[in-house]
């Protein structure tokens, strides 16, 4: 049994549980193990390999090893210990002198020598002797054309049910010719030593972009492996003329695509779930030359606060073969609370997109029409939506700010206010401005039209004012979408100069223009200025940038 923080299975008749882990670990090994081969990667003498089990048998195993426990909506909820998101201070680049100068170094990409990767690589090696893996063969990439071969190997059961759901799933023929361009190695129970490995913690997770390996260890929160291959991706499609996005996609009935930019909470999910619409997917996407297609095969929503009401989508897509971490459970009816934010503000649910109606399969699309960047505004000063020039557009962009909500990172506790250029900087190797004149040139080929939409706060500041109703957010965007936006008057924000509707249908006009929210005037004013002014404070370090991009950034005066 694997000794995780997890729930506790008590309730559980152990007996029933050994009799499972027996006929099915040995149903595994006979059907799966045989087929998948480490010895190329140097993992030698482990226990059972499991190649690409099916949902059925990974939540089998699952439950046999103790790591989660089924709910009763049928999705197996899950607890990830010490780590409920992400930890950037905790990945590294390793630094070989092919890739050293392309690489933009700085406080998300950080450098780690090939000796210290080559020693955590033998920790790795020695740990998953005499263990069972789970090993999942896939692609990402929807288009066949730029898709990459992804392999991950596990040592949790569990883990392996994320990048199943997560990543696209192969037939039986392509399983059996797969060859992996991306290897991901998670050994969650593998820590490391700071003095010795060169890191920060115990935690590691370290990207290898010449040899095609990802190594992580000593943290359980899955979404560092869906993310290490999104970076790898967000370095190699921009050599093939692809332009890699931290975004979500859906279309129209008419086959009309739309773009949703945005960080961890600030929307994209939620919003590109639309009962009107066709989701094409929920995070990351290339834009070709051909159009837009999907790089994953499933959706990783946040679920603080779920209900059926405001997201009906995600709310049935939980349900067997859906994985939940971190939400409480009550221990007898088994009924989640997604209320509760005791153990992390960034309660999450990994689905196939298949779970959501009729989304897009393969998850390809046209050039997109309409592109929304979304950002959660703490200070309360931004316009629920605003139509960017394509200058302004370049700006924002870049700029990338939102608020950093709590829980999506360790140590953020309350929203604060950040700026992730390209709305992505996380999962960026190189620089922001590849990203950006990427964009601009397929905005301007396409005529793209892009607005800046605020999910985040209107009547003052967090802890003042209330969060932006979800029900104006959809109808601000619909408007949008349908060009109805096209027909109403705009008038320029005074400092962000960003254009601003007068009237969106089905809205009240009196939330449109945000100092009209405030209580004070004054004090809108004041804190305008100061966001204002970390804009232009972190605009600063992109002095480079043509200088009708600098001049789109708000006015101080």
């Amino acid at each position: 049994m694997v000794n995780t923080e997890t729930y506790p299975l008590d309730s559980l008749n152990m007996t029933t549980i050994s009799r499972l882990e027996h006929s099915f670990f040995q149903v595994g090994e006979s059907k799966n193990g045989k087929s998948c081969k480490l010895e190329s990667l140097g993992i030698k003498n482990c226990g059972t390999v499991y190649r690409n089990l099916s949902v059925s048998q990974l939540v089998e195993h699952t439950l046999a090893r103790q790591e989660g426990i089924l709910g009763e909506n049928g999705a197996v909820f899950v607890k990830t210990g010490k780590y409920t998101g992400r930890s950037p201070k905790d990945k590294f680049i390793v630094d070989e002198p092919s890739i050293h100068d392309e690489i933009d170094w700085n406080g998300v990409n950080v450098p780690i020598s090939v000796e210290k990767f080559d020693q955590l690589y033998k920790k790795a090696l020695a740990y998953m002797q005499g263990k069972d893996l789970y090993v999942f063969d896939g692609y990402v990439g929807a288009d066949p054309e730029y898709r990459l071969g992804v392999r991950v190997i596990n040592e949790f059961a569990w883990h392996n049910l994320f990048v199943h759901q997560l990543f696209i799933r192969p037939t039986a023929e392509e399983l059996k010719h797969h060859h992996a361009d991306v290897t991901v190695i998670s050994v969650p129970g593998l820590q490391g030593d700071p003095e010795s490995d060169g890191i920060h913690s115990e935690a590691f997770i370290v990207v290898n972009f010449l040899k095609g390996i990802v190594l992580i260890g000593g943290t359980h929160y899955a979404g560092e492996m869906k993310k290490s291959v999104f970076s790898f991706m967000n370095y190699l499609m921009t050599k093939r003329n692809v332009l890699p996005m931290h975004c979500a996609a859906n279309m129209d009935e008419n086959g009309k695509t739309a773009l949703f930019f945005g960080l961890s909470g600030t929307g994209k999910t939620t919003l590109s779930a639309d009962p009107e619409r066709r989701l094409i997917g929920d995070d990351e996407h290339g834009w070709s030359m051909e159009g837009v297609f999907n790089f994953e095969g499933g959706c990783y929503a946040k679920t603080i606060r779920l209900c059926k009401k405001n997201e009906p989508q995600i709310w049935e897509a939980l349900r067997f073969g859906s994985l939940i971490e971190n939400v409480t459970i009550d221990p007898e009816k088994r009924t989640p609370d997604y209320n509760d934010s005791s153990v992390t503000e960034n309660t999450r649910a990994a689905y196939p997109v298949e779970f959501i109606p009729n989304c897009v399969i393969p998850g390809i699309g046209g050039h997109p029409k309409t592109v929304i960047f979304l950002t959660a505004d703490a200070f309360g000063v931004l316009p629920p939506i605003s139509k960017l020039t394509n200058r302004q557009a370049m700006y924002h962009f870049i700029s990338g700010y939102t608020s950093n909500l709590a829980g999506t990172e360790r140590g953020i506790t309350e929203p604060q206010a950040t700026f992730s250029s390209c709305f992505g900087k996380p999962f960026l190797p190189l620089s922001p401005i590849v990203y950006a004149e990427m964009l601009y040139d397929r905005i301007i080929e396409y005529d793209a039209d892009v607005y800046l939409v605020n999910t985040g706060w209107t009547g003052g500041p967090y802890g003042v004012g209330k969060r932006i109703a979800i029900a104006d957010t959809r109808a601000m965007i619909s408007a949008a979408l349908s060009g109805e936006l096209n027909h109403v008057k705009f008038h320029h924000h005074p400092i962000f100069r960003i254009l601003v509707p007068e009237s969106v249908p089905g809205v009240d006009s009196d939330i449109l223009d945000p100092i009209k929210t405030w209580s004070d005037p004054e004090a809108y004013q004041e804190k305008a200025k100061a966001l204002a002014q970390k804009f232009v404070e972190n605009f600063k370090q992109y002095q480079r940038v043509p200088r009708e991009i600098l001049e789109a950034a708000p006015s101080l005066g």
